[in-house]
């Protein structure tokens, strides 16, 4: 179990519902400051490139493989 406390005068004040018995030992780790939120597309990009799909021709023959229509119909 994990949550988010907040310290008020040196005392460790518990969120409302959140009830520990007495003597149970905790791990406390402040936090200093919020961490930068990444954007979607800065995620993202770390996956760029990573996935090899197997298919060469996939550009190609995309309905094919997406939707069983004969091999060559995406060409123009």
């Amino acid at each position: 179990m994990s949550f988010t406390a907040v310290v008020e005068n040196d005392t460790i004040k518990l969120p409302p519902g959140v009830h520990l018995p007495n003597g149970t030992e905790v791990s406390i780790e402040p936090h200093t400051g919020s961490p930068k939120a990444e954007s979607l597309s800065a995620f993202l990009e770390r996956f760029a490139g990573s996935i090899d799909s197997g298919r060469g021709d996939m550009a190609e023959n995309h309905d094919h493989y997406a939707h069983g229509a004969p091999k060559g119909i995406d060409r123009h």
